[in-house]
């Protein structure tokens, strides 16, 4: 008599990887993530991850990558321990950012290009910021290929801009608005609040002082309805 043992398959939260190297890298990841966040805020079907372990394949726990940030167009926003794609209709991540570390090596990008390139990703976008420079593919066909010009190139899925610098890299939503860090999104929403703050004050000194001329109006026997 044979016994068969079905065991689950396990699928890891974490890969034992930290999400940065460094401080740099971090901050892009989490410019890149936030950012994505506010611009697909309104819709529900539009999920942005960061550092967030992508499998694949079912049953193959060990075919796994981790991207820096990664965005699925047509999977609804939620938590999730991983990005398991066959619990995801099978949509496999459009758009794919990869910050590289200094010890980042070519032997691992070449693996992540492969992977990438396998399993379906439309837009392949890596950043050095030691160097400053980026590095962009676009899915032609059945391979990602390399985008020639990438200065000021425009993400034909996410809409939004990358413009290089002497200073650096740029990236801006598609009405032209730069992307922000986390202080500088804080510092501009407490700008338009007082901004408003200010407006209102405004609107209610204008209204007081209309009908003060009103009443006056009406107190030398005019009414100010027929001015």
């Amino acid at each position: 008599m044979v016994i068969s043992l079905k065991r689950d398959i396990i699928y890891p939260d974490s890969d034992g990887q930290p999400m940065a190297d460094n401080t740099k890298q971090f901050r892009w990841i989490v410019l890149l993530k936030e950012n994505l966040e506010c611009l697909f805020a309104n819709d529900p079907q539009v999920f942005v991850a960061g550092d967030l372990l992508w499998y694949p394949v079912e049953g193959s726990p060990d075919i796994r990558v981790a991207p820096d940030v990664f965005v699925v167009l047509g999977r609804p926003k939620g938590d999730r321990g991983s990005y398991r794609q066959w619990q995801e209709e099978n949509i496999a991540p459009q758009v794919v950012f990869e910050i590289l570390p200094p010890e980042n090596t070519i032997k691992e990008m070449a693996k992540k290009l492969q992977f990438y390139n396998r399993y379906g990703v439309e837009e392949y976008y890596i950043y050095d910021p030691d160097h400053q420079e980026l590095a962009g593919l676009q899915r032609l066909g059945d391979e990602l290929t390399v985008i020639e010009e990438i200065d000021h190139w425009k993400s034909p899925l996410l809409g939004i801009s990358f413009v290089l610098t002497p200073e650096g890299l740029n990236v801006y939503y598609p009405d032209g608005e730069p992307f922000l860090t986390t202080v500088e999104l804080a510092q501009k929403a407490e700008s338009e609040k007082q901004r408003a703050e200010f407006e209102k004050q405004r609107a209610e000194f204008e209204k007081q002082r209309a009908d003060r001329l009103a009443a006056q109006l009406k107190s030398l026997g005019v009414d100010p309805n027929e001015i």
